[in-house]
């Protein structure tokens, strides 16, 4: 969802140079962070790694034992513990903001209106006890969600975000009470834990659009996590949330969304014709520009656009903004293809040829059911990738001593696009 998307395929490693944690801080906050510019060496890693964490400081998150060392390192226990802040601090209490006043949970927004009378002013230590209180009661006022939604049928009990949910029952119930008909609870009791938590993981994806977060086997033990069950319940939260929106309320914010879509049509319209015969490097500029408020603005229409409604639940003004949607973005991506087409020798080449390796990265293997097949299908991959990177040492070498100017002295391309090809590579 950033300007300049990035694709993760190890987070270990993706991590270290700083450019991810802080493009995630971008979209989640809607915020422009400060990062260093500059070649790509540890001291530019280590500055985006202290901006990134600096930020979050400032936002009151306490960052135990999460140094930038550890993270240029990319050490799995420190990475995954700065990843779970960011997921509660961003998510989870997000949405259990929503829940504190319900159940008598000591939210921010509760506090401050018996404040507001008094016009109590709270100095930053205090400000700090707030917020970690509310970091112990947005796990409660979610588990206080949970257990009313377990509570409607009968005798499924949750305590917590562990052990409770091994037999999948409670997942089954949160499905039931969300979308009652679509799972069987009695046939449930008479299952495996396995068999339910398959059941309810495989209905909400199907039913709910909800994402796969966890498997069978991640629940179905002694111990389970308890980050990962919090996180993966929380995306019922959302749903529930989604649906409890009136219908007068969700057809002004599709209408809102569907004039602010034909304008951003209209507007990149109008660019491509305005910048038809410019130089690549003006075309891209004007791009990122584009890019850049369009990724801003987005936010407001976010929870509508990306409704978890499944087709058969939507309006039929939903569906055709949800077409135009896509047909926006397809556009969006048709002009990044177009402008890939037209980067300067070598990069156009080394271009395709990331592209060609990212997609083989992305795609799935078919699920074959023939273990031979299955075999023969791997290996043509595997020879195919390794085909690709026997070529990966002479487009590095290329790429690192890319003369960026051109007989003028005028720059080729931005140097954002060259910083962003290096990463990918």
């Amino acid at each position: 969802q950033h300007t300049h998307p990035y694709v993760i395929s190890d987070l270990y490693t993706d991590i270290q140079q700083g450019y991810l944690l802080l493009d995630l801080l971008e979209v989640l906050s809607g915020q422009h962070l400060p990062r260093e510019k500059g070649p790509n060496n540890t001291f530019r890693y280590r500055s985006n790694i202290e901006n990134a964490l600096t930020f979050l400081k400032s936002k009151s998150l306490k960052l135990i034992n999460i140094h930038v060392a550890d993270i240029i390192e990319g050490k799995p226990s420190i990475v995954l513990g700065l990843i779970w802040t960011i997921i509660f601090h961003f998510h989870i209490e997000e949405l259990a903001r929503t829940l504190a006043c319900t159940y008598n949970q000591p939210s921010l927004d509760c506090s401050s209106a018996v404040d507001s009378s008094s016009k109590a002013i709270q100095s930053a230590n205090e400000s700090s006890k707030i917020k970690e209180r509310w970091k112990i009661s947005a796990t409660k006022a979610l588990l206080s969600w949970a257990k009313e939604q377990c509570s409607l049928h009968g005798s499924i009990n949750v305590t917590d975000f562990k052990s409770s949910w091994r037999s999948g029952l409670p997942f089954l119930a949160i499905i039931q009470a969300l979308r009652p008909g679509v799972v069987d609870l009695e046939q449930a009791k008479a299952r495996s834990n396995k068999e339910n938590l398959n059941e309810a993981f495989r209905v909400a994806e199907l039913e709910l659009n909800i994402p796969r977060l966890l498997e069978p086997e991640d629940v179905d033990i002694v111990n389970p996590d308890e980050k990962s069950i919090m996180t993966y319940v929380a995306q019922f939260l959302q749903y529930s949330r989604n649906l409890h929106e009136t219908e007068e309320d969700t057809q002004e914010k599709v209408r809102e969304a569907m004039s602010w879509l034909a304008a951003q049509e209209k507007k990149l319209a109008k660019l491509l014709v305005d910048t038809e015969n410019e130089t690549y490097y003006q075309k891209y500029k004007e791009m990122m520009s584009f890019m850049e408020s369009f990724s801003q603005e987005k936010k407001a229409f976010l929870p509508v656009l990306s409704s978890k409604r499944s087709e058969a639940e939507l309006s039929e003004d939903q569906q055709q903004m949800r077409e135009e949607w896509d047909k926006l973005i397809s556009q969006i991506n048709e002009w990044k293809a177009k402008l890939d087409q037209m980067l300067p020798s070598p990069l156009g080449n080394i271009e395709a040829w990331l592209q060609e390796v990212e997609h083989l990265q992305a795609e799935d293997l078919p699920d074959l059911q023939d273990p031979f097949k299955a075999m023969f299908v791997f290996r043509e991959t595997i020879v195919i990738f390794k085909g690709l990177m026997d070529h990966f040492d002479s487009h590095l070498d290329t790429l690192q001593s890319f003369k960026n100017e051109d007989e003028k002295n005028m720059p080729l391309v931005l140097p954002e696009k060259l910083d962003e090809m290096k990463r990918r590579l």
